[in-house]
């Protein structure tokens, strides 16, 4: 909300000087977080009972004197309609609206009951208004996500919340969608890890782990020979790409397995498992999983089909795997946990299908 330079948050900085400004113009800007929010529990902004979305954004953008438009319809629970919607942004703008698990507020009205947040159609109503009123106003921005699936979007209202939703935002939507790309990449390392200030053994790194893939190129996809995977292999560090890549494009085909959220959730567990054994393997590899651990094998296998469990500790990975087993008998291999790394490659990359 402007309390900091904007080129002094990380990655902006890069995105400034590709627009050639130096920085950004201060817009006013209202959060709504459906998970925070409760529709049948008022809250209060600066001594201002706040009943409804509608109210909360127009406070929020407004204050008292943005409350005002909006304020019987905010008592009444009815949707305020396009054309104080429309003022309202016109008077706050250039702002931006950021909306966050909307299907999950939406689905806890029942149909023809009212709450003091309005109602089910209510809320629909509310939306479909504020998506018609940003036409007008090209300096009101609304920033909104919703479910991948009706899995995530939970009950029969949540479907129904979920479908009219993409409706109305379908109408004037820029859809954006961070997939198996660098751009998925920098989330997930942005938020599972601190800024990379070694950038010369980054680079080492990946040029040592690139110059193998050209001096192998038979052993290798055909992908490691392109100049562009060497930057692949920076934007992911210190992950490897491959392991994104089963991840976004295998296990993110599983119905339960939410993409970004998903990957954040597996890996932060696998990072803090070998953090906590001083793990100093230079990527984290398909075959780094620490699929002996609980928490990450729990993980793995809550989204697969049942029976996963002895499957990975007998034949993949733990004190009592087959794996284990033949790398004890034989240093070669134990030394290098060879066979421990080549089961659990082979189980991230088939377990899926």
């Amino acid at each position: 909300k402007g309390e900091a330079p904007a080129s002094d948050l990380q990655g902006v900085a890069a995105i400034l000087d590709a627009a050639q400004i130096t920085e950004l113009p201060r817009a006013r800007v209202a959060v709504l977080d459906g998970i925070k929010s409760s529709p049948n529990q008022p809250i209060k902004r600066d001594g201002q009972v706040v009943r409804t979305l509608w109210g909360d954004l127009a406070w929020q953008l407004g204050g008292a004197e943005g409350y005002a438009l909006v304020a019987d319809a905010d008592t009444s629970g009815t949707s305020p309609g396009k054309a104080v919607l429309e003022t309202l942004l016109a008077r706050c703008a250039p702002c931006v609206i950021l909306i966050d698990e909307l299907v999950a507020y939406v689905r806890q009205f029942e149909e023809g009951k009212a709450l003091s947040g309005g109602t089910f159609d209510s809320n629909l109503s509310f939306v479909q208004a504020l998506t018609e009123a940003l036409k007008a106003v090209p300096t009101a921005v609304l920033l909104a996500s919703l479910p991948e699936s009706d899995k995530e979007a939970g009950s029969q209202r949540g479907v129904k919340a979920l479908e009219a939703l993409a409706h109305y935002f379908g109408r004037v939507q820029a859809l954006w969608k961070p997939v198996a790309t660098e751009e998925a990449f920098e989330i997930v390392r942005r938020r599972l890890f601190a800024s990379i200030n070694d950038k010369l053994a980054m680079e080492s790194v990946c040029h040592a782990f690139a110059d193998f893939y050209t001096a192998n190129r038979d052993d290798f996809p055909q992908e490691t020979q392109e100049s562009r995977y060497f930057e692949r292999l920076v934007h992911a560090y210190p992950i490897h790409p491959e392991v994104f890549d089963r991840l976004y494009e295998d296990w993110s085909t599983l119905d339960s397995f939410q993409r970004t959220r998903g990957v954040l959730k597996l890996m932060a567990k696998v990072i803090h498992r070998l953090w906590k054994d001083g793990n100093n393997d230079p990527l984290i590899m398909p075959g780094s999983l620490p699929l002996y651990d609980a928490d990450v094998r729990n993980e793995v296998i809550y989204y697969l089909p049942q029976g996963w469990d002895p499957v990975l500790e007998r034949d993949v990975d733990g004190e009592r795997a087959e794996t284990t087993e033949i790398e004890n008998k034989d240093t070669r291999f134990g030394s290098v946990q060879a066979c421990r790394r080549a089961a659990r490659s082979v189980f991230l990359g088939s377990a899926p299908s």
